[in-house]
């Protein structure tokens, strides 16, 4: 049986304050090209949450290169279990989910799903969109907030694709190069259904560096409602695989407020 900690993420609530959380949040899916910083922005979004006490799930998608090695040390977490073994099941149910949940040991409010190091897509059972629907049901039960860092290649990433589709806001992120405008432009396709409501999705461009433009990213992608800039120390961050840490240096204060902007425009918090 797991130890939850006091006032965590499964700590029964009053009424109200389940309603409160309701109305003020929603499952928020993070996507875009390779390489544009989803699990950056997802995570920093997600540790902002946690940080102002909001219970919320950070849902790490990919299979290919799991990302849970790569945003925080292991000894951060109070357990390692694997989001495979929740998609493996036949019926994803409450309970299934609650027990494969990674908590953190420094952010009571905040906990993860993600593969772990070693693993891929073939390492359990191929699972449907019958699982993903299930689980991110129950997450809605579970948490106030959630986040899904999803892949950038959705044609044969159901859970990914199933996401943006059940989500009820999208960041699309883009660089400010042709490669970003071009995958956008192969994989947009996909999502051209009714299930795809444009009208969720926030398009961001990110990695904002002092010399580049916009222009010709805004021509392609339409208005954008976010720039995240550039941050050296975000980068180093990235690298040395510590995305829970603060951004203290001056070079971080844009991307902060605009991380905080976007958490206010979509979860009213």
């Amino acid at each position: 049986m797991l130890n939850f900690k006091k006032k965590g993420i499964f700590t029964r609530k009053t009424e109200e304050k389940v309603q409160e959380g309701i109305l003020h949040g929603g499952v928020l899916a993070v996507w875009g090209s390779p390489g544009s910083g989803k699990t950056i922005v997802a995570t920093k979004i997600a540790k902002y949450l946690a940080d102002k006490k909001k219970n919320v799930v950070l849902v790490l998608c990919d299979m290919t290169a799991p990302m849970l090695p790569c945003i925080c040390p292991p000894s951060d977490l109070e357990y390692e279990k694997s989001l495979g073994s929740i998609l493996a099941a036949a019926h994803v149910s409450e309970p299934l989910v609650k027990h494969n949940m990674i908590t953190h040991k420094r952010l009571s409010y905040l906990t993860i799903l993600g593969m772990l190091k070693g693993e891929n897509e073939y390492t359990y059972p191929p699972y449907t969109e019958v699982q993903v629907r299930e689980l991110i049901e129950n997450l809605r039960k579970i948490a106030p907030f959630v986040i899904i860092d999803c892949g950038s290649y959705i044609a044969n990433d159901i859970l990914s694709a199933v996401a943006l589709m059940e989500s009820d806001s999208v960041l699309r992120l883009a660089n400010c190069d042709l490669k970003s405008i071009s995958y956008l432009s192969s994989q947009l396709p996909l999502l051209r259904d009714s299930k795809w409501d444009a009208d969720k999705q926030y398009r961001i461009a990110s990695n904002l560096k002092p010399q580049q433009s916009i222009e010709h990213i805004s021509h392609a992608l339409g208005s954008v409602a976010f720039k995240l800039p550039y941050s050296q120390e975000l980068e180093e961050q990235y690298l040395a695989g510590n995305l829970f840490a603060d951004l203290s240096m001056k070079d971080s204060r844009a991307f902060r407020k605009e991380i905080e902007k976007i958490a206010r425009e979509v979860f009213g918090c």
